[in-house]
């Protein structure tokens, strides 16, 4: 659930993401109506606005940056789909299902545009967040293929995994506080810290998510466990077994869990050698960072709202 704080906002950013859709190619409207629709939890836009009013700061452009940073969301889970070759986004079919490859990419490239003519009207700070949004789209691109060779090359490791999901989670989270910071005007190194607060936050979901993709259940999650497994991804719990020596799991995984029993007995690897405790810790080493580079700010609502969302991801089972 949104926080009360800035329900406000977030009802302005509906109204403001529903005129940026428009369009009179009828397909594109579609698509953009869809993805307004589904709505999700607005989760980075959240950020945007939790670290504007905890630096005091609120205001039109505010909106305009969270729009900026829904927009560029969106685009990349219309071309995420296409490449995973997934079924459904939020409950229905997605995008490229329905209207096809070329209507589903040049949409995104629709809501790449569109984000750019919006970051054109602010004014001598228009630069400045051209940059942030360049940086951190080729971070997202890096890290999508980057996991695309790593399943393939099966060059596995820690430092990979960490570099992937930078760039699939971490790097925009990063980008919603770090503009946040320099929409308020702030010093370098506050808009530093809001900048490790977002990518240490952003981490950790991602690990969470992906721990809970092998050891939840489906009912939970909404999908079969062990995908990542099977399209020959390892996760944190998986490359800590591969860092142990555990031949069994790398066997697994070379065949990306193609025998009916292979997730259920990686389950049972990751418990067997604690690789499931060692992600968690992970996960709380990252929300603890997390926190600690809010200390820059003063105590207040906002700031209070930021750091337990970030603890709430020691304990999310969804």
């Amino acid at each position: 659930m949104p926080n009360a704080l800035i329900q406000s906002d977030l009802n302005a950013l509906e109204t403001r993401l529903k005129s940026l859709v428009q369009s009179d190619v009828a397909f594109i409207e579609l698509i953009g109506e869809d993805l307004l629709e589904a709505g999700g939890k607005r989760a980075r836009p959240q950020l945007v606005f939790l670290a504007a009013k905890a630096l005091g700061f609120e205001g039109e452009r505010v909106v305009d940056f969270a729009a900026v940073i829904e927009l560029l969301h969106s685009a990349s889970l219309l071309h995420d789909d296409l490449i995973d070759d997934a079924d459904t986004r939020r409950g229905k079919a997605a995008a490229f299902k329905r209207y096809g490859n070329v209507v589903s990419v040049m949409s995104g490239d629709f809501l790449l545009s569109t984000l750019l003519g919006v970051i054109s009207e602010f004014g001598n700070d228009a630069a400045r967040f051209v940059k942030l949004i360049s940086q951190t789209s080729r971070v997202i691109c890096e890290g999508e293929v980057l996991q695309f060779q790593v399943a393939a090359l099966e060059t596995y490791s820690l430092d990979n995994y960490f570099k992937i999901i930078t760039g699939k989670t971490a790097a925009l989270a990063a980008a919603a506080t770090k503009g946040a910071a320099m929409l308020a005007g702030r010093d370098a190194d506050t808009i530093a810290a809001l900048e490790t607060y977002g990518l240490e936050y952003g981490r950790a979901f991602q690990i969470q998510d992906d721990l809970l993709d092998l050891m939840s259940d489906s009912d939970t999650i909404g999908k079969p466990v062990g995908g990542d497994l099977r399209e020959g991804k390892a996760t944190l719990p998986v490359l800590y077994l591969l860092e142990k020596g555990v031949t069994e799991a790398s066997e697994i995984l070379a065949r990306r869990a193609s025998e009916p029993s292979d997730v259920g007995r990686m389950r049972d690897l990751v418990a067997l050698h604690g690789a499931d405790s060692a992600s968690k810790l992970e996960i709380r080493r990252r929300c603890e960072n997390a926190v600690r580079a809010l200390s820059v700010l003063p105590v207040s609502p906002a700031r209070l709202a930021l750091e337990d969302l970030a603890m709430r991801e020691t304990e999310r089972v969804i």
